[in-house]
C-alpha cells in the first residue's frame, strides 16, 4: 500500500506519527475521507432536492409512458414472429398449432430497405446537401472596396475623355462584386459540405441512421442524438528512424451520432419533440464509463468515486420493471450475474432553480440569478448527482432527434407500421392457425369404435394398412350395427386461405405498401403489363416519398443545421466559415435519382455535335460526365479526369474560339450581324 505523506499533529487516526511532526497516512484512510467529503457534500439540503428533482421528473416520466412501453413490447415481439406469454398460454390450453406468419415482420424489412435506398443511397449519395446564399450580403468591407473600384474606374473615363455616368459604373461595379461574392459563397458551401461530410463520417452518423430505420419500421419513434463531444484514443503510422513504419497513439475530440434506444427515452407529458418539457434518456453503464467519466468538465470525481464503491460491486438496476419482459421478447441473458455488472444512470435535460445549480458549484456568471430557472443537464445514478452542467446550445436544443411513421400532432409517439398491421396480423395468424389445425385433423379419415366390443388388450391406437380388427359378439346389440366405422371430415382450407389473403390485403392499405413493392408479382389487372406496374410503383411510392420527408424534415434538417452551427462557433479552420445553406434531400433522391441520371444521359446524347459543344465546351461536358461516372462505383477523376488546357479538337468540330466581334455571333458556322445590339455596360 503506498503512503502519502501529510503535515499533522497529533497523526489522524489510521495514520503513523512520526515524533509529532509528520504523519504517513495510508491510502484506505485518504479514500474513506474523499468518500466522507462527497458524502458530505451530497447529503447537502440543497444536492438532496436537485436529485429529487430529477427523480421526481423520473417518477412521472415513467408513469406517462407506461402505455406506450405495452404498445413497443407488442410490436417487438410482432417484429420478431413471437405471441406474447397471455397469448400463448391460450393458444396452448386450446392445442394446435402455434404457427406465426411474420407479415409485419416482411413489411418492416421491405420498408427499411426503401428507406436505406433513398437516404444511404449505398454510400454512392448524401441525403442532404449545402447551397450557397442565392443574395449575399455585402459586408462593410466590400461596400468600401466596391467604391475604391468605382472611383479608380471613374478616373480612368476621366483620363480618356469619356462621359462619366456614375450610376452606370456604380451598376457594374456592384454587379462584378455580387458575381465574386456569390462565387465565394459558392466555394466556402463546397468547404464546409466537405468538412461536414468528414465529420459525419467518422462520427458514425450512417451507421447510426441506419441502425435506426428499424427502430422506424417497429417502433412509435426513433431518436437519434449528437453531436456529442467524445475524446478517442487514435492510432497514426509514420517512419522513424531507419525507415521503419511505427505506430503511435494519442486522443483526439470527435463528434459522433448514435441510435437511442426508444425504450431508453422518457419524455415528459404532452411533449411532441426532445425540446420540450423534461427529458430523460436513461444510460446502461459498466465501471469503465463511469470511471472514464472522471475529470471531465462538468462531472463531480468524488460523487463518482462514491457510485463506484457503493455500486460497482453489486450494481444498479432498480429503475424499471420493464427489463424482464423486454429481455424475453428479445431472448436476452437475464441472470443476476449479467445485471450486476451494470449501473443505471438518468440523463435529465430541463428546466432547474439556479439555487440548484450555484449550490452545485456554478459561478455567477454562469447563473446570475439563482431564482431564474435554467437549462441544465443532470446526471443522477442512485442518490449520488455526479453532473450538473448548463445547456451550451445558445438555442436550448438538446441533441435528440425523433420521428414517427405516422406523426400525430402533438405527441411524441405516433404509430408505427406494426401498430398499423396488429389487427390484421392478429386475424391471419388466427387463420393460419385455423388452417393448419384443420388440415391436420382433414388430412385422413376418422374412425369411429364400439369400444364394448373390443377384446381383452386390443390395441386401437395403432392404426395400419392390412390390419384385422377383432371384435366379440354382443347378444345386446343388432347384429347389423357394425363395430367400428370411418368418415372423413370437412376440410375448410379454401374458405381459411381466403380469409388469410383478404386480411394480409387489408393490411397491404393499411400500411400503404402493397406486397409488389418487394418483388412480389401484383397478380392481374394493370400489373400484368410494364406501364402498369410503373404506374402502381409510383403510387405506392409516394408513402415512401412521404416517410424519407418526414425524416428530412424531423432528423436531418435540425440535425444538420445544428452541426454547421456546431462548426461556426468552434471549428478552427475560417476557410468553411460563411453564409450557406444546409438542405436535407432525401425525398428528392428516393424520387429522382435514376430520373436525373437517364436525363443526363440523354443531355449528353443530345449535345453530342459540334454546334451544343461550342456552348458546353469540354470542360462543360465533362462536368456531366463526372457526374454521370459516380454511379460507377470507381475513382471519378481517373475515369473523367481533369480538362486540359489545350481541349482536343472533337472531329467534326472548329475549335471553341476566344473571344467574338461585338455585335456578331455564329450562326451555322457563319458570322452574322446580331439583330440585338450588347447592352451598354451596367444594364
Amino acid at each position: 500500500m503506498s503512503n502519502v505523506v501529510q503535515i499533522s499533529n497529533p497523526a489522524p487516526s489510521g495514520g503513523l506519527s512520526l515524533g509529532g511532526v509528520m504523519s504517513a497516512v495510508g491510502q484506505h484512510v485518504l479514500d474513506k475521507q474523499a468518500r466522507d467529503e462527497a458524502e458530505k457534500m451530497n447529503n447537502r439540503p440543497i444536492i438532496q432536492g436537485l436529485a429529487g428533482h430529477v427523480r421526481k421528473v423520473w417518477e412521472t416520466n415513467k408513469r406517462v409512458k407506461q402505455n406506450v412501453e405495452d404498445r413497443m413490447l407488442r410490436s417487438l415481439r410482432q417484429r420478431r414472429g413471437e405471441y406474447s406469454p397471455e397469448k400463448l398460454q391460450q393458444i396452448r390450453e386450446q392445442g394446435g398449432s402455434e404457427v406465426y406468419m411474420m407479415i409485419s415482420s416482411a413489411k418492416a424489412r421491405a420498408i427499411s430497405s426503401w428507406l436505406r435506398d433513398g437516404l444511404l443511397a449505398n454510400g454512392t449519395e448524401k441525403p442532404w446537401t449545402v447551397d450557397p446564399t442565392p443574395l449575399p450580403e455585402m459586408s462593410p468591407e466590400k461596400m468600401q472596396e466596391a467604391w475604391v473600384r468605382a472611383e479608380a474606374e471613374m478616373q480612368l473615363l476621366a483620363a480618356s475623355g469619356q462621359p462619366i455616368d456614375m450610376r452606370a459604373v456604380l451598376k457594374q461595379i456592384k454587379a462584378e462584386i455580387t458575381e465574386e461574392m456569390q462565387q465565394e459563397s459558392r466555394e466556402v458551401a463546397e468547404r464546409m459540405e466537405t468538412y461536414m461530410e468528414d465529420q459525419l463520417v467518422e462520427g458514425g452518423f450512417m451507421q447510426a441512421l441506419s441502425e435506426c430505420l428499424d427502430d422506424f419500421t417497429t417502433f412509435p419513434a426513433m431518436v437519434i442524438k449528437g453531436p456529442v463531444v467524445r475524446k478517442r484514443t487514435t492510432a497514426q503510422w509514420g517512419q522513424g528512424i531507419g525507415g521503419a513504419w511505427e505506430v503511435t497513439t494519442g486522443e483526439e475530440l470527435r463528434l459522433e451520432w448514435e441510435r437511442v434506444d426508444p425504450f431508453m427515452v422518457f419524455p415528459s407529458e404532452g411533449a411532441a419533440t426532445p425540446d420540450d418539457g423534461d427529458f430523460i434518456e436513461m444510460h446502461r453503464l459498466n465501471r469503465k464509463d463511469l470511471h472514464a467519466m472522471k475529470g471531465v468538465e462538468g462531472y463531480s470525481d468524488s460523487a463518482i468515486d462514491a457510485v463506484l464503491d457503493e455500486y460497482g460491486r453489486g450494481g444498479l438496476r432498480d429503475w424499471t420493471d420493464l427489463d424482464a419482459e423486454r429481455a424475453s421478447a428479445e431472448d436476452a441473458v437475464t441472470s443476476s450475474e449479467n445485471s450486476s455488472k451494470l449501473i443505471d444512470a438518468l440523463q435529465m435535460w430541463g428546466s432547474v432553480p439556479g439555487s440548484m445549480l450555484v449550490e452545485w458549484g456554478m459561478s455567477e456568471e454562469e447563473v446570475p440569478d439563482p431564482l431564474a430557472e435554467y437549462e441544465a443537464e443532470v446526471w443522477l445514478v442512485g442518490r449520488w448527482v455526479i453532473k450538473a452542467v448548463l445547456n451550451p446550445d445558445p438555442l436550448g436544443r438538446r441533441g435528440y432527434y425523433k420521428v414517427s411513421w405516422e406523426e400525430l400532432p402533438g405527441m411524441f409517439w405516433g404509430n408505427s407500421p406494426m401498430d398499423q398491421m396488429r389487427d390484421c396480423e392478429d386475424m391471419c395468424n388466427a387463420s393460419a392457425r385455423a388452417l393448419a389445425n384443420n388440415m391436420g385433423i382433414a388430412s385422413g379419415p376418422q374412425v369411429w369404435i364400439n369400444v364394448d366390443r373390443l377384446p381383452q388388450g386390443e390395441d386401437i391406437t395403432n392404426l395400419y394398412p392390412w390390419k384385422i380388427h377383432q371384435f366379440i359378439n354382443d347378444p345386446m346389440t343388432n347384429a347389423t350395427t357394425p363395430p367400428m366405422g370411418f368418415f372423413q371430415p370437412d376440410s375448410n382450407a379454401a374458405e381459411l386461405m381466403a380469409v388469410y389473403e383478404r386480411f394480409a390485403a387489408i393490411a397491404d392499405e393499411v400500411v400503404a405498401v402493397p406486397r409488389y413493392m418487394s418483388g412480389t408479382a401484383p397478380g392481374g389487372g394493370i400489373g400484368r403489363t410494364a406501364t402498369g406496374m410503373n404506374m402502381l410503383m409510383q403510387n405506392a411510392g409516394k408513402v415512401m416519398q412521404q416517410a424519407v420527408a418526414m425524416i428530412d424534415l424531423h432528423i436531418m434538417t435540425p440535425l444538420l443545421e445544428r452541426l454547421y452551427q456546431h462548426n461556426m462557433m468552434y471549428a478552427d479552420d475560417q476557410e468553411i466559415k460563411g453564409d450557406v445553406k444546409v438542405r436535407a434531400r432525401g425525398a428528392k433522391s428516393l424520387i429522382a435519382r435514376e430520373a436525373a441520371q437517364a436525363r443526363r444521359l440523354e443531355f449528353l446524347r443530345d449535345t453530342a455535335n459540334p454546334y451544343d459543344m461550342q456552348i458546353t465546351g469540354i470542360e462543360g461536358r465533362a462536368e456531366v460526365l463526372r457526374e454521370v461516372a459516380k454511379n460507377l462505383d470507381m475513382h471519378t477523376d481517373k475515369v473523367v479526369p481533369k480538362a486540359p488546357t489545350q481541349p482536343p479538337l472533337i472531329p467534326g468540330a472548329r475549335p471553341v474560339q476566344q473571344a467574338q466581334p461585338q455585335g456578331q455571333e455564329l450562326m451555322n458556322g457563319a458570322p452574322v450581324e446580331n439583330a440585338f445590339p450588347t447592352p451598354p455596360v451596367g444594364m
